[in-house]
Order: C-alpha cells, then sequence, then structure tokens
C-alpha cells in the first residue's frame, strides 16, 4: 500500500484578503515544502509531482512544476497539474498513489492549490476582433470554477434545482441545512488546536502583510438566528445561502507519499491509502456524489460505510453533506469531526488534498487500525473519495 509520510496546507484565507496577491503556485510551494519538511523527504527524493488547480488562467505553464521547483523539487522531477473542478486536490492524490503502486515511482508528491481572487477575467473570442461595440468579459472563477458547464447555471442554483426531488427529506430543509453549518463554525473553534497542527503559517510579503497563522473564516458566534436572516443565495424561494455553502477562499494543501519499501526503509509510520472511488453522473447533480463514491472507494478495499471511524465530506453546500450522510446511514458525530468548509473556506483545487490530510491526522488521532474516507463532488456531476487506514 501507499503510505501518507506528510501532510501540510497553507491557512484558507477569504478571497481578496491577506492573500489576495499571492498566486496559487507560492501558495503550493509552501504547502509542499512544508509537508516534505514533515515527511523528512528531502526535495530531491521525490519522483513526481501531482498538482490539482482549477483556475489555471494567468497562472503560467504547468503549475504543479512551478509549485514543485518553488519547494525546491529539482527541475529534473517531472509535474503534471490536472483539473477535475473541486476534485481536483484528491485526484491528484489518487494518481500518486497510482504512480506508487504501479511501481512507476517511489516518492510522489500531490498538491492541491487555488487561488480564486486572482482568477482573471477574460474576453472570449478577443483574437477574433471585435470592429463595432462593446465588448463582454466573463470571470473565470465563475466561468471555469462555479458555473455548471451543461446546464449552464451556477453549482448553487443547479444545487437548489437537483434538490427539487429530495425536498421532501427532513434534510432538505433551511432549517436543517443552517444547522449544518453552524455545527461546522462551532466544530472548528472547538478544533482550533487541532487544525493548527496542520497549518504552516505563511508570511505575505510587503505592505498589508505579515505572518498568517490561521484560517479566517471561522464564526464561532455563527447561530441559527444568525443564518436564518441571511436572504437565499440563488433564488427567492431557495434553501442554499451564504451562511449555508462553502466560502470562496485562497489556499494550498500537499501531501507527500511515499512507497511500503521507503516507508520501511525510513522508519515511516504513516496513514496508508487502501483504495479510491471516482464516479459520475447519471446528471450534473452533486447531492449523492460523494456518498456514491464513498461506497466504490469502500467496495474496492472490501470494506462497508460502516467500518468507518471517521469521515470527511467537502462542505461545498450543507445539502450535499446531509444527501451523502443520509444515503450511507452515517452517524454525523462521525462527519467532519472538526468543522469543513462552511468554516474554513474552499479554495476549489486545495479542498480535496485538504480532506485527505485531514482525514489521516484524524485517523491517526483515533489510532491503529481506524479505518476513514474523505470525499468530494465536483462539477459536472462527479464524485471523489480517498479510503484510509491508520
Amino acid at each position: 500500500m501507499t503510505v501518507i509520510a506528510g501532510y501540510r496546507r497553507t491557512p484558507f484565507v477569504r478571497s481578496n484578503g491577506v492573500f489576495a496577491r499571492v498566486p496559487a503556485t507560492d501558495l503550493g510551494a509552501h504547502a509542499l515544502a512544508a509537508a516534505l519538511a514533515e515527511a523528512g523527504i528531502v526535495p530531491g527524493d521525490v519522483d513526481v509531482v501531482v498538482g490539482g488547480q482549477v483556475l489555471q488562467g494567468g497562472a503560467g505553464q504547468n503549475p504543479a512544476r512551478q509549485a514543485a521547483v518553488g519547494a525546491g523539487v529539482p527541475m529534473t522531477v517531472p509535474a503534471i497539474t490536472l483539473n477535475a473542478v473541486c476534485l481536483s486536490g484528491a485526484e491528484a492524490v489518487a494518481q500518486a498513489h497510482r504512480l506508487i503502486q504501479t511501481g512507476e515511482a517511489r516518492v510522489v508528491a500531490a498538491v492541491g492549490m487555488e487561488s480564486m481572487t486572482l482568477a482573471p477575467h477574460a474576453w472570449v473570442g478577443s483574437r477574433a476582433g471585435k470592429r463595432f461595440g462593446p465588448v463582454e468579459l466573463i470571470d473565470t472563477m465563475a466561468h471555469d470554477g462555479l458555473t455548471d458547464a451543461f446546464e449552464h447555471d451556477s453549482m448553487g442554483l443547479s444545487t437548489e434545482r437537483h434538490g427539487e426531488e429530495l425536498a421532501g427529506a427532513p434534510w432538505a430543509t433551511r432549517d436543517a441545512q443552517d444547522a449544518f453549518a453552524v455545527s461546522s463554525h462551532e466544530r472548528a473553534a472547538k478544533g482550533a488546536d487541532f487544525l493548527a497542527g496542520e497549518i504552516a503559517p505563511f508570511d505575505v510579503p510587503g505592505r498589508g502583510g505579515g505572518l498568517v497563522e490561521k484560517d479566517d473564516g471561522v464564526r464561532a458566534d455563527a447561530s441559527s438566528a444568525s443564518l436564518a436572516r441571511l436572504r437565499p443565495a440563488f433564488r427567492e424561494d431557495g434553501a442554499i445561502t451564504a451562511g449555508n455553502a462553502s466560502q470562496i477562499s485562497d489556499g494550498a494543501a500537499a501531501l507527500v507519499l511515499v512507497s511500503d519499501d521507503v516507508a520501511a526503509e525510513r522508519g515511516i509510520s504513516g496513514v496508508r491509502v487502501r483504495s479510491h472511488g471516482f464516479v459520475a453522473g447519471p446528471d450534473v447533480g452533486l447531492h449523492a456524489q460523494p456518498a456514491n463514491a464513498i461506497t466504490a472507494a469502500c467496495e474496492r478495499a472490501g470494506l462497508s460505510a460502516s467500518d468507518l471511524a471517521a469521515v470527511e465530506i467537502n462542505e461545498a453546500f450543507a445539502a450535499v453533506v446531509l444527501a451523502s450522510v443520509d444515503r450511507l446511514g452515517l452517524d454525523p458525530a462521525l462527519v467532519n469531526a472538526y468543522g469543513g468548509a462552511i468554516a474554513l473556506g474552499h479554495p476549489i483545487g486545495a479542498s480535496g488534498a485538504r480532506v485527505v490530510g485531514h482525514l489521516a491526522r484524524r485517523l491517526r488521532e483515533l489510532g491503529p487500525g481506524s479505518v476513514g474516507a474523505a470525499a468530494l463532488c465536483g462539477g459536472g456531476g462527479q464524485g471523489s473519495a480517498v479510503v484510509l487506514e491508520a
């Protein structure tokens, strides 16, 4: 099996915040350097780097290679950047695992990174020119990251519409989604010390910068009453608000994965990757995708959802987590024990790496033999999950 030898991330900060001028590649390089240091792996021992990033416009060629070199990985080490929307960071981990399991590599770094703030506005068709009249710029953050490419709706509106058929479920109500959001903030606030253990503080250069040491989206004073005052974000009769959906954020996370023989040679006793699930369809709906991916990954590992001691499901929307928890029959207490993207933020290319790395730390806390799954939904109606064992 593959062993997770190290994991670190930057703080996740709100869009247009203190990371507003920091490229995603710099955030990725920082997280990767910290993960390598934790693993005790020198950059020259890395065989391959796999990076997940969604909003690559203006980021330059092959952002994963930029992050790798920025972390001190030699120019002789290849890197590849992949984009599976919100699944990108988790799929980077899965690809790292595959490379190790096929014997193509012994040490692979997986990075997820995103600067949603620096996603540019663009004039599509500019090379064809415009002879007369105004031109329209698209927001690449919205167009490439937060809008369904098939139905052409924002991910929030799409989730509202695909939730209509589930409207009778108790968890589908506005009250249930707001209560879940409050719980995310409460758990993140109570777990601040645990979360601090995975953060590599980032020193933002220049005026207005300084050392950033923690996530800035957690609101310990969040309440159902305060969230109830928020208007629906996507349609007048909707249940999704800015309070029960993930925050738009900037950040990066990185893991170092090694083969069994490397782990034995270096005395590394980490968390092992048991299996991976990658699913899609039958439509672009998101609600069931984390559950479907966890089911696929568990089946591949010879497990069932009842074997899981801890589960991390990315909180793109409270409704998605609640639907997947219900479908899997999970105890809600086991899910996102230290909060999730509603409180921490969701830099879309980074979140997959965060939930896998965070789960690895959680399983270490629970003790040897503990099994868990980390999962996400992704634009276009896909899901990704990774099953780990301490």
